[in-house]
């Protein structure tokens, strides 16, 4: 089986698009007034192409860190399941989650697979400690009376 390292995923848009940047500059003109450039997104690192009005916009909705499309839906979804919270602590949440998830899935997915397993057996032995045992009284074996 041939082993391959982990490549970067872009557009078949963007790869055009690159062919009219400016030499040497990792930004491009799509209009006169609007100035496309490759963003990292604060989460899961992946990049984008984006206009700086949209950086901007972006930015200034997560207090200055900009994030991905698939990031933002995935923050915005901790918010609507659990309404208290606010938006830096989902944010935070959703950026460590994939952080544990690019240092062990993307690197090692049979070492991902371990730690599932031992996590599901962790909540399943703290779910059987909590549960509340009742003690038998009687038999279980029920008695015939003549």
């Amino acid at each position: 089986m041939n082993e391959q390292g982990l490549r970067k995923v872009a557009s078949d848009v963007s790869s055009e698009i690159k062919g009219y940047a400016v030499s040497g500059s990792s930004s491009f003109v799509v209009d006169d007034d609007e100035v496309v450039k490759q963003v990292e997104c604060e989460c899961c690192g992946l990049g984008e192409d984006c206009t700086q009005s949209y950086i901007t916009k972006v930015e200034g909705y997560y207090g200055g860190k900009w994030v991905c499309g698939l990031c933002s839906e995935a923050v915005k979804e901790r918010i609507r399941l659990a309404p208290n919270m606010a938006l830096h602590d989902a944010f935070r949440l959703h950026r460590d989650f994939c952080q544990k998830f690019n240092n062990t899935t993307r690197l090692n997915p049979k070492l991902s697979l371990t730690y599932a397993m031992r996590d599901i057996a962790k909540r399943s032995a703290e779910k059987r400690n909590s549960s509340t045992k009742l003690a038998r009284s009687t038999s279980c074996v029920p008695k015939i009376h003549l």
